[in-house]
């Protein structure tokens, strides 16, 4: 009889990559469900709120490709680690903030923070996958916003009542400083970890405009980032505006806040089947075209007057528009790995498309909502996903001549 005890199973190098990226997406959705509370407590204004939720967005808006090129150069372990460090400590003091103010400086790092590990999750698969695994992986890698954002929607209400926001914003600290801690033990080294740094800061900042220019002057990159766009300012804006919908259906609190938070999980289903169907051999431009037709007719069935009488039906469509568009996001990291011009500034083309999607989900939700005050509703909220829809596919086209 064998008497050795079998050990553990530990988690894979890339599982711990996906899972610093789904606790970094949890920093995203810790917030909505407290707003209500921090109302109360802190006297947050409903503008106030909104810079809190959109203040995330500008550090990828304003610079993304630019801390790609950071993470690039760094190495991306090191910036994944950098940004749970950064994440840890923000969430540790926004715990003891009493202010708005106070919130919205720690919201802007946490921003930083959030970036530095999903622009470098994609490039660090890279090296830990086989090429054969690749597409799976980032199809799973994918999945990061939606778990974890839909995670916070979820329980953060039931955990606020037993903790207190405060209690919430540390108890994700804690969970932070653990992924921290198992990343810096279990995913290998950056190469260049032990190889001893030279050059003068200027000889480095040439490198930074380097992969700068090779980025900008590559038409790649630039197609994958205006379709992530045209993707993510509609998925925003859909599910933001959720509420909406159920305040019509004469929907209350905590039932609104579950519907929200399976909405937001359910792109997952799209993310990691897009990972499955490219390695099975369907064709990306298949998928982006499929994704897109989809999101069309789902919105035209949640907003349309058509609909109106049909609550259930319109929820049914929104779910089935998280879920089949999550084929889109999970694409398109495969593609920004495949069409980065360079092995060594993949961050970089992740950066660059993070930052026009940034640019997306910051413009689209007031531009639709503007479109809703005008129309005294949001009957005519498809059309205006619809041409976003439109564009997505004029641009998946061109992605197309040059697969």
């Amino acid at each position: 009889m064998n008497t050795i005890a079998a050990r553990p199973r530990r988690l894979p190098p890339e599982i711990l990559v996906m899972l610093a990226g789904i606790t970094a997406a949890l920093h995203i959705g810790k917030l909505p469900p407290a707003i209500p509370v921090l109302q109360d407590e802190l006297g947050v204004s409903l503008v106030q709120a909104g810079f809190m939720l959109s203040l995330v967005q500008l550090a990828g808006m304003l610079a993304g490709a630019l801390i790609g090129v950071l993470a690039d150069s760094a190495g991306l372990r090191r910036s994944i680690l950098t940004g749970l460090g950064i994440l840890t400590l923000t969430s540790v003091l926004g715990g003891f903030a009493s202010s708005a103010t106070e919130l919205l400086v720690l919201r802007g790092f946490e921003g930083f923070g959030f970036l530095l590990v999903t622009l470098s999750g994609p490039g660090l698969l890279r090296q830990l996958v086989t090429a054969e695994k690749l597409s799976v992986s980032l199809g799973w890698w994918g999945c990061y916003m939606g778990f974890g954002t839909g995670t916070g929607l979820l329980i953060g209400p039931w955990l606020m009542q037993q903790l207190g926001w405060q209690g919430w914003w540390w108890l994700i600290a804690a969970v932070t400083l653990v992924m921290l801690s198992l990343v810096l033990l279990r995913v290998p080294a950056d190469q260049r970890d032990n190889n001893p740094r030279s050059g003068s800061p200027m000889a480095g900042l040439r490198a930074i405009l380097a992969r700068l220019k090779i980025i900008l002057g590559s038409p790649g990159p630039w197609l994958v980032a205006m379709i992530f766009a045209a993707y993510s300012g509609q998925w925003l804006s859909v599910i933001g505006f959720l509420p909406s919908i159920y305040t019509q259906a004469g929907l209350e609190g905590s039932l609104v806040g579950v519907l929200t938070a399976f909405a937001a999980v359910a792109n997952v289903v799209g993310n990691a089947a897009s990972g499955r169907l490219l390695q099975a051999g369907v064709g990306p431009r298949q998928l982006l075209y499929f994704g897109f037709a989809v999101m069309t007719l789902t919105t035209w069935t949640a907003f349309s007057d058509v609909t109106a009488d049909l609550p259930w039906l319109r929820y049914a469509a929104v779910l089935v528009f998280s879920s089949v568009s999550g084929v889109i996001p999970g694409v398109l990291f495969s593609l920004a790995v495949r069409l980065a011009p360079d092995t060594s500034v993949v961050s970089t083309a992740v950066g660059w498309m993070l930052q026009l999607s940034a640019l997306g989900q910051f413009v689209t939700p007031p531009l639709i909502g503007a479109l809703a005050g005008w129309a005294g509703g949001w009957q005519l909220t498809w059309a205006a996903t619809g041409c976003l829809s439109a564009l997505g596919v004029v641009l998946v086209t061109r992605v197309g001549r040059l697969l």
